[in-house]
């Protein structure tokens, strides 16, 4: 069976969550109908107050009349009720379709263009979820009996539809003038404020730099650039609806006189009744209510329609994975075959037609001097990055045929640049999943760093802050290192382990490196120290992004410790 294309796919993610609720948004739509034929109540009551009760003077009438119009509007105020019921829970019900697919989408665009993920998303979904559980679908939903209401009107005097239909064109005019005016203002200005926001988020993460050299007021005037492009964009944007609300609200009252006026006239030519003339007033504010309240919305539905193209775009480009076949545990054989890869969003490749073959349980360490393509290669084994060409494998299959969910648990990853995430000290060692005591503890004595943790206010259950704020640097990479270790993955892949530890942390790392070795657990490190190199089996050698030596672990050590020992007597001569 031939897959369809990612852009198919990712657009049917919006499509389907909707049409999955069709049916919701069909009876909404079905309440919206007798709502609008209950709205007229309050019309005919009046009607009927002048024409007959008053005539009539007969207060069995009045009081019948009166009951039964009380009792219509109570089924009118339960519909409504019902409706936003309805509407409330299809939002949570698109929230519930969406909003996992939303936030893996994030991540993954996020690690493909690291400038491209962005919580923004997730506000785009609150933004289409709250427009269509408000007053814009309402108005969608009552667009309908404009035309049906200002047919009553001309069914009552052909005068008054007529004043009718033309303000209500006027109305509509100016509504379509507003977005004309205005769409490409707001579309620049939301750009702009997205852009200053990203600015400040990523300013905040540098906050210690940004404080300690003095550079809070240079940030500050970046920031204030970029938002006051927003603002001014967005002021010119107000200026013009400012002056096309005003054209409509004159609009509004000058038809409430003309139509009373023209009421008025055609009661004093014996036309109509005065009755009629109260009942078309009424109607005919009725018929402008759906227009009104599109024009009250139109900065919403705008937002809204930006929102939409923005979770469209972002779906589509992180296209959901494919259902595949679950594959086994796996034993840790890694192959590399003739991979290229670049930086996201780069064009430069950094590893330059890799090609080498691990067997399970060997320990491999990666040397090389800064920018030779270390990080890179670790990224590459992971699955974080994408290879731009060739193919890495796991067991002898693409990484890419593995679904990330089940292989990651049987991978440990310790990045150069650690990170760890709000929350306890147990939840970050076990990955945010369930929290499996014994395994947890097993993890932080195999990383050294159990007698740590104890010594913590809280032990294990202590809160480490935002991005592990609490604990120093060589502390967040211990723990780290046993969030890493948690579950005894098959696969390590270390980034210089040791670049922030003390002595203890050295040799907490080099007895942890043991025990790995002990149980055959595949191992990438990259390090440069010799308490480390002890103990690998291999040492791939990187330089300018190739493999410019890899061998058994004396072979390479012996070629570069040669050189220097040979050179120690020289140099006492």
């Amino acid at each position: 069976m031939r897959s369809r294309p990612e852009k198919q796919v990712s657009k049917s993610d919006l499509a389907i969550a909707l049409g999955m609720c069709r049916s919701a948004f069909a009876g909404a739509a079905v309440f919206s109908i007798f709502i609008n034929m209950l709205v007229l109540v309050p019309s005919i009551y009046m009607l009927q107050i002048y024409d007959r009760v008053l005539s009539s003077r007969s207060e069995t009438t009045l009081w019948v009349m009166t009951l039964v119009c009380v009792a219509l509007i109570a089924v009118y105020a339960g519909l409504e009720t019902v409706r936003s019921q309805i509407l409330v829970r299809v939002g949570r019900r698109i929230d519930q379709l969406l909003g996992g697919r939303v936030f893996s989408a994030i991540f993954k665009i996020a690690v493909l263009r690291p400038s491209g993920g962005s919580s923004q998303s997730l506000r785009d979904l609150d933004t289409v979820r709250e427009f269509l559980t408000g007053q814009g679908l309402f108005a969608l939903f009552d667009a309908p009996w404009v035309p049906i209401y200002t047919i009553f009107v001309f069914m009552i005097h052909p005068l008054l539809g007529v004043i009718s239909l033309v303000g209500a064109g006027i109305i509509f005019v100016s509504a379509l003038a507003n977005e004309l005016v205005t769409r490409t203002l707001l579309r620049d200005a939301t750009v702009q404020n997205m852009g200053a926001l990203r600015f400040v988020d990523s300013s905040l993460r540098n906050v210690e730099a940004v404080a300690a050299m003095g550079m809070l007021e240079g940030i500050y005037a970046r920031w204030q650039s970029k938002r006051l492009q927003s603002l001014q964009l967005q002021s010119a944007a107000s200026d013009r609806a400012g002056a096309i609300m005003a054209v409509m609200k004159f609009v509004r009252v000058v038809l409430q006189m003309l139509i009373l006026g023209a009421g008025a006239w055609l009661v004093i030519q014996n036309q109509i009744t005065a009755g009629l003339m109260i009942a078309a007033s009424i109607i005919m504010g009725r018929a402008l209510a759906p227009v009104e309240i599109a024009v009250a919305t139109w900065r919403q539905f705008l937002a809204t329609r930006s929102a939409y193209g923005r979770l469209t775009d972002l779906l589509d480009a992180a296209a959901a994975p494919r259902e595949s076949m679950p594959l086994p545990a796996p034993r840790g054989e890694v192959a590399v075959e003739n991979v290229i890869v670049a930086a996201p969003g780069g064009r430069l490749p950094i590893l330059r037609g890799l090609t080498f073959r691990v067997a399970a349980g060997d320990m491999i360490a990666i040397i090389g001097p800064s920018a030779a393509g270390k990080s890179t290669l670790c990224r590459a084994i992971v699955g974080v990055w994408p290879v731009f060409s060739g193919t890495i494998r796991i067991d002898g299959a693409d990484i890419n045929s593995w679904d990330k969910g089940r292989l990651g648990p049987h991978i440990g990853y310790l990045p150069q640049d650690v990170e760890l995430f709000e929350g306890t000290i147990a939840e970050n060692i076990a990955r945010f999943g369930e929290v499996d005591s014994v395994k947890v503890i097993a993890a932080a004595q195999q990383a050294g760093v159990h007698q740590l943790i104890l010594d913590l206010p809280n032990g294990y259950d202590t809160e480490i802050g935002q991005g592990g704020m609490t604990l120093s640097g060589g502390q967040r990479q211990r723990v780290a290192l046993a969030r890493a270790l948690y579950g005894s993955p098959q696969i390590l892949v270390l980034d210089e382990p040791n670049s922030n530890l003390d002595t203890i942390g050295e040799n907490a790392l080099t007895e942890a490196m043991i025990n790995v070795k002990a149980q055959r657990q595949t191992t990438f490190v990259v390090t440069h120290r010799v308490q480390i190199l002890a103990q690998v089996d291999y040492i791939m050698a990187l330089n300018q992004g190739v493999i410019e030596k890899f061998g058994t672990r004396d072979q390479i050590l012996s070629q570069f410790l040669k050189p220097v020992a040979s050179a120690v007597p020289a140099s006492r001569a």
